[in-house]
């Protein structure tokens, strides 16, 4: 009798054995299924990261990614890292669904649709060149922004290449003329010009003198608000810089505006005898006007890993960018938010000389 009851729960053992089997076996299925499709389907999305740095005062192949002539250089005992960020895709490397969804997951990294970053073909080709020629343009304005920011002014033709929409300035201006004079003074530099502008305030009347045909002429209007509060005389200005000294960038793999800060410190540094770093490695980002004016960057989040891989200790962030920064600043890295040019070389002579206590950060 023991031996029997003992064996008719027998069947039930089975059976519940045999159906956990199946469902096992159909969830394994299933998790092998979703792996297959997170590591084989393509996704139409782009992945941006930390891209490569580079040291505006380092050499490249025993060349200065920086090189200058025309003037007396100097060597520095630090780094000013260049931060980019890379971008892939679908169709460009091994590209999967199970990659976005880590990108989305991971902080180092951003996801957005591929459309947002590539657009057509066209559009993509366009874009390309577009930015290669910011990158082009990012390094003139540096330059001179350097160049006057150490207290040499560069003489530049001031033309004019068109006007913005509400201008007060079309129809009594025109493409080509050559702005000499704001308010009865001549203004010979492209900062000369701004600054004689921004003593106006937005609806002031400005009286702005151009060559055309080889004869000046005059005519008074009334300036516009450039959208952020200041005032503007609504035309776009195509400079002509008379740069006394030859800057040439070893880097043809990057484009964009972005390096621009990084340029005008490099080459600020390496036209003074004085080691503003002593040893100190900063890394930033930045765009930069002729002014000494700094501008905000897309992708400032994964330019801050890019600068902590590097070994950066401290990072130069534009003010603009700030509300990117809070919050995903990684261990180790020191952010000093920069306004302009001075700024920002305030900033790299004082982490020089230790004295850091009250820069602004984000």
């Amino acid at each position: 009798m023991t031996t029997t009851e003992a064996s008719t729960p027998a069947p039930v053992e089975r059976a519940t054995s045999t159906r956990r089997s199946t469902v096992m076996s159909v969830t394994g299925l299933a998790t092998s299924a979703l792996i297959a499709l997170l590591t084989i389907v393509p996704s139409p999305y782009a992945v941006g990261s930390a891209g490569p740095t580079f040291d505006t005062l380092g050499d490249i192949d025993d060349v200065p990614l920086v090189e200058i002539s025309g003037a007396p250089t100097y060597m520095s005992s630090g780094e000013l890292r260049l931060t980019t960020v890379s971008v892939s895709r679908a169709g460009s490397q091994p590209f999967t669904l199970g990659r976005v969804l880590a990108g989305w997951a991971s902080p180092r990294q951003y996801v957005v649709p591929q459309e947002d970053v590539f657009g057509t073909a066209d559009e993509e080709d366009a874009a390309e060149k577009q930015a290669q020629q910011e990158w082009i343009s990012s390094q003139e304005s540096a330059t001179v922004s350097a160049l006057e920011a150490l207290g040499h002014p560069v003489p530049a033709v001031l033309e004019i290449a068109g006007f913005t929409q509400g201008s007060n300035a079309k129809g009594l201006l025109k493409k080509t003329d050559i702005i000499t004079g704001v308010d009865g003074e001549p203004v010979a530099t492209f900062s000369a010009l701004a600054d004689a502008i921004a003593v106006h305030e937005p609806g002031d009347d400005i009286t702005v003198t151009v060559m055309r045909d080889g004869k000046d002429r005059t005519e008074t209007f009334a300036t516009v608000d450039d959208g952020t509060g200041d005032a503007a005389i609504g035309v776009w200005i195509d400079p002509t810089f008379d740069l006394p000294i030859d800057v040439t960038v070893q880097i043809d793999s990057v484009g964009g505006p972005s390096a621009g800060l990084m340029f005008s410190l490099g080459i600020m540094d390496r036209l003074t005898e004085v080691d503003e770093l002593d040893g100190a490695r900063v890394a930033g980002t930045g765009t930069i006007d002729a002014t000494g004016d700094v501008g905000p960057i897309g992708g400032i989040r994964m330019k801050l890993y890019g600068a902590q891989d590097a070994g950066s200790e401290w990072f130069l962030a534009p003010v603009e960018n700030c509300a990117d920064v809070r919050g995903n600043i990684p261990d180790g890295l020191h952010v000093v938010a920069v306004d302009t040019l001075d700024d920002a070389y305030e900033a790299i002579s004082r982490i020089g000389q230790d004295d850091t206590a009250d820069l602004p950060g984000c």
